[in-house]
């Protein structure tokens, strides 16, 4: 089984898109960060953990899932790449390999020390991107391969059928 664990205000601060959405919205670009994950895990199989530093939020700490994707926001007092580590630590184990994105260099190499992979953000950002195009072009086909409709029709019957469905005469 692989996990990736994502240091989550890192991503967001790396990316583009992402950067320039949470200038507006944090919260936003939070949500966008988990959906892209999600998609990522649902293409590639990976369980992914994003982990957020509690001083953006203040409390308690907070585990919830959305779109399947386990979110952690940190303690007060703890920050993303300590849990990482702990998270790297407890996970691991001879049938678990662990990866970890973050630009953090400090935090790739106590990762690595742990034998977790490391994967910057720059490098997920483009997995991210081969895996949307991936769907994309898969969704595409099979538009391209499902018929229209179970019995062939002749386009002047489509025609009228379709003036039919949205109420035209």
């Amino acid at each position: 089984m692989d996990i990736l664990l994502v240091d989550g205000y890192n991503i967001i601060g790396a990316w583009p898109e992402l950067s320039q959405l949470k200038v507006r919205d944090l919260s936003a670009a939070r949500d966008r960060l988990i959906e892209k994950m999600a998609e990522y895990q649902a293409y590639t199989g990976y369980r992914v953990i994003v982990i957020f530093d509690a001083h953006f939020v203040t409390g308690t700490e907070t585990k919830y899932k959305n779109y399947k994707v386990d979110v952690i926001f940190t303690k007060e007092g703890e920050t993303a790449d300590e849990r990482i580590e702990k998270l790297a630590i407890q996970l691991n184990n001879r049938v678990t390999q662990i990866h970890v994105a973050t630009s953090d260099f400090t935090e790739q190499w106590a990762i690595f020390g742990q034998g977790a992979l490391r994967k910057s953000a720059r490098e997920l950002l483009t997995e991210i991107n081969i895996v949307e195009s991936r769907i994309e072009k898969r969704v595409r086909h099979i538009q391209q391969k499902r018929p229209v409709s179970k019995i062939p029709l002749s386009d002047k019957v489509a025609e009228t059928f379709e003036k039919w469905r949205r109420g035209d005469k």
